[in-house]
């Protein structure tokens, strides 16, 4: 599949013309890519046919892609309005295994394949357009247009990925071929693995932001390590040496796992790894699209719980000390081995970005100097949990990236796989999975004497939400209380009977707001736009505990850590649902409500007139609207056009108060005279903000 070559491109040096030819070029060859994998699908009823159940259908998945563009480059303020708001609700959200991601097929009315391949084309000519009229200067950085069109090419290789881990695990019955038929057919004579040593030394991660590579927001930082010598095998684990754990019950021993790994064996009932296939007396091997006789000296491709398993029972069978590597002692791998990075290439040096195989292929193929597959073939599990490096700092179009799996469960994966384009096939990538889940993916162990240090952020980093978790859970500054609280006190003078009402809190922020209404509602739903802003809240929710820092002064921090007993709320016999979707584009399901708060969101949204007009849908007859607002409206947020006050119309200034009445007024009466709310931001131990927010209650009348 030499043809789809996706080499990410350099965004620093070359013309203009050419560069702006050369993304044209990468963008079409990815589109076609993702296009050719689901030509794999023989039957358009594959499409709705859950592969896992941790993942939402392929359906979904067909359309995400293409959504991600359109939603990022409305975000970016490059296409004016998203092209079709159903699609793009629906297949917006669901990726990963997160609390706050709706799995439940009831919840969905599923588009026609051909109302997504439609959706598709149309997503297609969009972007090209984009990129043939888009200014274009060089280097093409975080604010470059251009950014988040690279961003959108970057995501769909990751799909295009991760996709074909779910296409390998549907029926092969509903598959074909197509043009990923490049299967390796030469399964080499087994080989003995052996441990080669690697010296130690400083290593220096993270990637500075003037990188001439598209990065990923955790890409960048800077991490220094200094790392002792240890002993690396020289090859990935085969599915032969595998097969020593398997024959030795390695699957039915508790002592070899980990208390993680013995609950997901015990609940899974896992007898050896997913993608063998019992055959008689021996095994056969599930490929993406089709069955074969077991290929021996093909890696296992394992999830991170039982490549750690087999590091124990190898451990006590050697008598070593063998475990995974960590992120730096792979990057130290790199380095003694000379590993070149992708552009560097003129030829795939291993079995990767689909230069060679559309298949895993024999451990002892690609050599790098002394060791095997340092890149290629399958990724590798790591000892590392993934967190950013230092000066880790969020891209603001795609806030949510990585800051959700900065949770301590989420394991990092080196060195691609054979599929592995763009950015992944670069030295620079991370990207983390959670430890029960499969992607083409195993291992290699390494000997060492040293137990790694794991770094693990239980304390919440990012400084935007970290100030809004003091603004919610911390202390009362200056007087001035709390505005969650506040904003409490108002639902209680202003709702008779709230027991039996069900409230939807929209722009829930940190949650505390949630917290404390499901002490006196019926039912309480949170929705925000940012998984960042929801993982707090969710994590205080689960496990009783939030932890976060926040700036003294200069270089010093304090560390905060909130307990919900504390806060009188662990006891609530409601639990908050608390849920991502975009305001603009919510869910059916989220109808029906007595009350809806929607509290400093308007100055928020894309288009907030649209909004107001059709938010009485959700509501309940007699149902309370209150809205809460800085009317802090933004030309890079909204287009004038959209805003609900603050300009002049016809010589005369129209107040935001005024411009709400007239949206709303055929559909809600004012309760009450709009009242100010007056809260504080605290940005350091003697820096605050004070802020006032216009706060107005309306009734249902229809």
């Amino acid at each position: 599949m030499k043809e789809f070559n996706l080499k990410t491109p350099n965004l620093v040096e070359g013309e203009q013309h050419q560069k702006r030819q050369e993304i044209l070029d990468y963008f079409n060859r990815t589109f076609s890519l993702d296009d050719e994998l689901y030509k794999t699908l023989n039957d358009d009823k594959a499409f709705y046919m859950r592969a896992d159940q941790l993942r939402h259908p392929l359906i979904f998945y067909y359309g995400h892609t293409s959504c991600f563009y359109v939603n990022k480059l409305v975000l970016a303020g490059l296409l004016p309005s998203h092209i079709n708001p159903a699609i793009e609700s629906t297949c917006a959200i669901g990726v990963d295994e997160m609390s706050w991601d709706d799995l439940n097929d009831k919840n969905y009315n599923w588009p026609s394949v051909d109302e997504v391949r439609d959706y598709r084309n149309t997503v297609k000519s969009t972007i090209i357009k984009l990129i043939n009229e888009l200014p274009l200067t060089l280097p093409i950085n975080w604010e470059s247009p251009f950014w988040p069109i690279i961003m959108g090419i970057e995501h769909q290789n990751i799909h295009i990925e991760t996709s074909s881990v779910l296409i390998r695990q549907l029926p092969v019955e509903v598959l074909q071929n197509g043009k990923f038929d490049a299967i390796c057919d030469t399964d080499k004579r087994t080989v003995q693995n052996e441990l080669i040593a690697v010296e130690g030394a400083e290593m220096h991660l993270g990637k500075p932001h003037d990188h001439h590579l598209y990065g990923w927001d955790l890409e960048y930082g800077n991490y220094n390590e200094s790392v002792r010598d240890f002993k690396a095998s020289k090859y990935l684990v085969s599915n032969a040496e595998f097969l020593e754990f398997v024959e030795d019950r390695g699957y039915h021993d508790q002592q070899w796992w980990s208390e993680e790994g013995w609950s997901w064996r015990s609940y899974k009932n896992a007898e050896h790894p997913l993608f063998w296939r019992k055959d008689g007396d021996s095994y056969k091997l599930r490929l993406m699209t089709m069955l074969i006789p077991m290929q021996w000296n093909f890696p296992a491709e394992i999830n991170y719980l039982e490549a750690k398993a087999f590091c124990n029972w190898k451990s006590a069978k050697t008598g070593k000390k063998l475990r995974l590597p960590t992120e730096t002692e792979w990057y130290r791998l790199v380095d003694h081995c000379q590993v070149k990075d992708a552009t560097n290439w003129q030829t795939a040096p291993g079995n990767i970005n689909l230069e060679h195989y559309t298949s895993p292929c024999p451990v002892n193929q690609f050599s790098f100097g002394e060791f095997f597959d340092v890149i290629g073939n399958v990724w590798q599990w790591t000892e590392s949990p993934i967190t950013g490096y230092p000066g880790f700092k969020v891209h603001p179009l795609y806030d949510d990236f990585s800051t959700p799996t900065f949770d301590g469960k989420h394991n990092i994966i080196k060195g691609g796989s054979w599929i592995s384009t763009g950015n992944e096939a670069t030295l620079h990538a991370r990207y983390a999975f959670r430890r029960h889940f499969y992607q083409h993916a195993g291992f290699r162990y390494i000997e060492s004497e040293y137990e790694p240090n794991i770094r693990i952020d239980s304390y919440e980093t990012d400084e935007e939400i970290a100030i809004s978790c003091e603004q919610n859970y911390g202390e009362e500054y200056l007087g001035y209380k709390k505005y969650p609280l506040q904003l409490i006190e108002l639902l209680k003078e202003q709702i008779e009977n709230t027991s039996d009402k069900k409230l939807l809190d929209l722009n829930c922020d940190t949650g505390r707001l949630a917290f404390e209404a499901s002490s006196i509602f019926k039912e309480v739903t949170a929705i925000d736009a940012s998984a960042r802003f929801i993982r707090p809240a969710i994590e205080l929710q689960n496990k009783g505990l939030l932890r976060y820092v926040i700036k003294d002064e200069g270089d010093l921090q304090l560390f905060k850590d909130v307990l919900l007993k504390d806060l009188k709320l662990n006891n609530n016999a409601n639990p908050v649902l608390f849920m991502q979707d975009d305001a603009m584009k919510l869910k059916k399901r989220f109808s029906d409500y007595d009350v809806i708060l929607a509290f400093n969101l308007l100055e928020e949204l894309q288009n907030p007139t649209a909004f107001l007009s059709t938010i009485h849908e959700r509501l309940n007859k007699d149902g309370l609207l209150i809205l809460g607002s800085t009317y802090h409206w933004k030309e890079s947020i909204s287009q004038k056009d959209n805003w609900i006050g603050g300009f002049k119309k016809n010589g005369e200034p129209v107040k935001s108060i005024e411009g709400m009445h007239d949206l709303l007024s055929t559909q809600f009466d004012l309760v009450s005279a709009p009242l100010d709310l007056k809260y504080l931001t605290r940005k350091s131990s003697r820096t605050f903000e004070v802020n006032s927010s216009e706060v107005s209650i309306w009734k249902k009348n229809k």
